[in-house]
């Protein structure tokens, strides 16, 4: 519908005015002009307001929509953090080709095996030479082999057996002598076993199954307690964790020995992660209380290290921390400022943090439509930078700790300041509150302590084995959901403890927990206790290779 023009009022007859009355009038004009020009002032001061609420408003749409897009994928999606973009934006061949320039520049004296190169992992085949073997020999009857010149037998196949684990009750029978002396009997008794927990019907074997099982392989006490019954002998769960937690007590003192060896190296990795407990005085059922992990140690001597508490504070690490003045690794979490400042300890942070932020906001963006050219983002430009310095250090990981250093101050140390060129000169450029600002925000803020990896060869470029250390407990907390008392987190700490130290020094979890339960009672000096520290044991060393950063 077309709106006609308005008709213009006709021009007021002025030729019969006086001087006076032209000058009212074109004061009456002047005044009207003002009025319209004051009211088109007025709607455009309007629309500007009501474009930027629109634009705010579309700019808060998309910031929603993208962190709903992250949470459905953070729901049923993929937890890779690989790009599907990334393999656009550098080429690691290049890469590769300067870190070998780099090795070239070796000095004679360094081993090859000092520096080999990636090699892809070999299927393994056959069975390890430590497991039990059976021989089983298929004959041939008497009429097959009559007549024959001889006969002999060849290995034509390999199979794995499993034999069911089964109870065995232990019975003690206590001998006595009776000695007879001027009319009076002397009892002599042969001496008794000391158990950790004194009266106790469980073999230091079956406890440390319990506490394997539970806190190595994640399974809750009720699937073991229909477990055991299946084998022919029912033990409550509510018996198991009895023992578990007066176990707490039992190890204690160890735990207290692996915390003063810890804290007398000069580097440690430290993680937190929420769990929670019913039952914690001052607090509800529902709040988050907090499990606390530090991981390190003087070299051949490493051990990981839980600790429950119910809170997040800055006074928890302050109180674990004590007498470590070195160097800790840790992410962005500010609790580790005032132990910082209080021991003069230096801190590094974790690239894995601020690398996981670039890949949620590339997972959080719009999709792009089918047919449609790849386009870019920031964040996948980001994250290339990222993975350019991760590039380096699969490339480096063998290499001695001064090799790594030589390598990281004149590659690594590069790319960062270009990294952090390109952060400044486009932050600015993204909308504040998206997911990829955010991360931008974070990784110049944090900075100062992600560039410190490159400062020594022996440090890591993230957190990655402080992680993997806690990744059990988070493995098994969505088994068993929650801790009913905080006794029950306490001694949950310390058989997390036990195992992943035992697990850090290439032991067997169970075998080591099984050792200690059987001498642990009888370590009533400094010197017994010292013996059981996973580093002094004489137990076969399992065999594996050390995990490394991707």
């Amino acid at each position: 519908m077309k709106l006609k023009p308005e008709t213009p009022s006709e021009a007021p007859d002025i030729s019969g005015l006086m001087a006076a009355e032209l000058l009212s009038v074109i004061e009456g004009l002047q005044q009207e002009l003002a009025a319209k020009s004051a009211e088109v002032e007025q709607r455009d001061e309007a629309l500007a307001q009501s474009t930027q609420a629109v634009k705010q408003r579309d700019q808060y749409i998309q910031i929603l929509e993208e962190l709903l897009r992250w949470k459905r994928i953070q729901q049923f999606g993929a937890s890779s953090e690989k790009s599907k973009h990334q393999i656009h934006l550098f080429d690691e061949a290049e890469l590769e080709a300067e870190i070998d320039d780099l090795r070239n520049q070796l000095p004679d004296d360094v081993k090859e095996e000092e520096a080999p190169p990636a090699t892809r992992k070999r299927r393994q085949r056959g069975f390890s030479d430590k497991l039990v073997r059976e021989r089983i020999e298929l004959t041939l009857s008497d009429e097959d082999k009559a007549g024959a010149s001889k006969t002999f037998f060849t290995k034509v196949k390999e199979e794995l057996q499993f034999i069911p684990a089964q109870f065995k009750v232990l019975e003690y029978w206590q001998e006595k002598a009776v000695f007879e002396n001027n009319g009076e009997e002397r009892l002599v008794a042969a001496a008794r076993p000391i158990h950790p927990l004194g009266k106790c019907t469980a073999t230091p074997s079956l406890l440390a199954y319990i506490i394997t099982s539970k806190y190595a392989d994640g399974l809750p006490l009720y699937r073991l307690e229909y477990m055991f019954k299946r084998l022919g002998h029912e033990i409550s769960r509510t018996n198991m964790a009895h023992w578990v937690i007066r176990l707490d007590d039992v190890f204690k003192p160890l735990i207290n020995l692996m915390r003063e060896v810890q804290n007398s190296s000069d580097y440690l990795q430290a993680d937190e992660s929420r769990m929670y407990v019913l039952k914690e005085d001052g607090k509800t059922a529902q709040s988050d209380k907090w499990m606390w992990v530090t991981r390190g140690g003087p070299p051949g001597r490493p051990s990981v290290l839980f600790e429950y508490d119910p809170s997040r504070a800055g006074k928890v690490p302050v109180r674990l921390l004590d007498d470590f003045n070195g160097i800790l690794q840790a992410d962005g979490y500010s609790g580790y400022g005032k132990v910082c400042r209080d021991n003069n300890i230096t801190r590094i942070g974790c690239w894995d943090h601020a690398r996981r932020k670039f890949v949620e906001a590339i997972k959080g963006s719009k999709p792009q439509g089918k047919g449609k050219a790849i386009k870019v983002s920031k964040a996948d430009v980001a994250l290339s930078h990222i993975n350019k310095l991760y590039a380096i250090e699969r490339q480096i990981k063998e290499l001695s700790e001064g090799e790594r250093h030589r390598i990281r101050q004149e590659l690594s140390v590069p790319r960062l300041a270009s990294f952090k060129a390109w952060l400044e000169a486009n932050a600015g450029k993204v909308a504040k509150g998206t997911m990829t600002r955010k991360a931008m925000d974070y990784t110049l803020n944090q900075w100062p302590t992600l560039i410190g990896y490159c400062e020594r060869g022996d440090l890591q470029i993230s957190n990655v084995l402080a992680e993997n250390a806690i990744r059990p407990f988070a493995l098994g907390r969505r088994a068993w959901l929650f801790a009913d008392t905080s006794r029950g987190a306490r001694a949950s700490a310390t058989c997390y403890s036990l195992v992943e130290t035992a697990k850090a020094n290439s032991l067997e979890p169970s075998v080591y927990i099984q050792h200690i339960l059987e001498r642990i009672a009888e370590a009533d000096t400094l010197e017994k206790l010292e013996a059981l520290l996973p580093w002094n044991v004489d137990l076969e060393r399992v065999s594996k290779k050390v995990s490394q950063i991707d």
